[in-house]
């Protein structure tokens, strides 16, 4: 029941997916593009990573459908203007969900969203099949300010090993990094210092993932140290934007160790009660 966006009165609809607050190319899912109807059926599974008891409370997941406006496209979802068209557009509060339940939702799409004006009634917002004005544009996307998750997350794992006789850390991925280059991406690596006193052995580094927001490392590092000293450590977490030629550009970081607090304390608690088992914990990553 899509309005119909093309001459043959059909359309070619796709649809692209945000978490709210913080909209950016970070947290930004999309579909695959059906041709020639309005009754599509994608059968497509999208994933967030990264999602913390907080996020459910608080955040909003934006689905918005679109078409390629144009009889030639210069990529897939744009005109030959580079636009998209507007079909319309649902949110879906994530606090109306619940672990480990699959949830099916019948919502009508909405055409215009009360950005400026949030008194205005539900008979703006019709479903498919009602009357559209053309007229009409699509929503401003507006960053309400606050998101404390800007500079992104990071997923780590923690294990000390009585074998090796040393600490082994999992740099597994990160999601949502902030944008640090022009092109709206960055190229991110993660730099990782156990400290105080363990001179050059205490620095290690991933390899640098080129043009993404969500980089995918699985890499793991070894620290030769005994378990009664790392109480007495801490592991300063970094991740960076490489740039050749020039200085590499900080995006956020996070350290672990018996001196932080909350999460960051909890993961190196569990990691030193618990040997031989691999714990793995999301961090956010402030830019401090």
């Amino acid at each position: 029941g899509l309005k119909p966006m093309d001459s043959n009165g059909l359309a070619d609809p796709y649809v692209k997916l945000h978490l709210l607050p913080g909209a950016s190319k970070s947290n930004k899912l999309r579909t695959k593009t059906l041709r020639n109807t309005r009754n599509p059926v994608w059968n497509e599974t999208l994933v967030y990573h990264g999602i913390t008891d907080e996020d459910m409370q608080r955040k909003t997941l934006r689905q918005a459908q679109q078409e390629p406006g144009g009889p030639t496209e210069g990529r897939e979802g744009a005109d030959k203007f580079g636009h998209n068209e507007f079909i319309g557009e649902t949110r879906v509060a994530l606090k109306k969900l619940k672990a480990n339940q699959k949830k099916n939702f019948n919502i009508c799409l909405e055409r215009v969203i009360p950005v400026t004006h949030p008194s205005r009634s539900a008979a703006e917002f019709p479903c498919p099949g009602s009357p559209v004005p053309t007229s009409v544009a699509p929503p401003r996307q507006v960053d309400r300010g606050g998101d404390v998750e800007e500079r992104g997350k990071i997923l780590v794992s923690l294990m000390y090993s009585t074998q090796q006789g040393g600490l082994i850390v999992g740099i597994v991925r990160c999601v949502h990094l902030a944008a640090m280059d022009a092109n709206g991406y960055s190229d991110p690596f993660v730099k990782l210092w156990l400290k105080p006193d363990m001179g050059k052995k205490a620095k290690h580094k991933t390899q640098i993932k080129k043009k993404t927001l969500n980089p995918e490392f699985n890499e793991e590092f070894f620290y030769d140290i005994k378990h009664s000293d790392l109480a007495k450590k801490s592991l300063d977490i970094s991740v960076w934007d490489y740039d050749i030629g020039k200085s590499n550009d900080y995006i956020g970081g996070c350290q672990l160790g018996i001196t932080a607090k909350g999460e960051r304390l909890k993961h190196w608690y569990e990691c030193l009660k618990n040997k031989d088992k691999k714990i793995e914990r999301w961090h956010t990553l402030q830019n401090e």
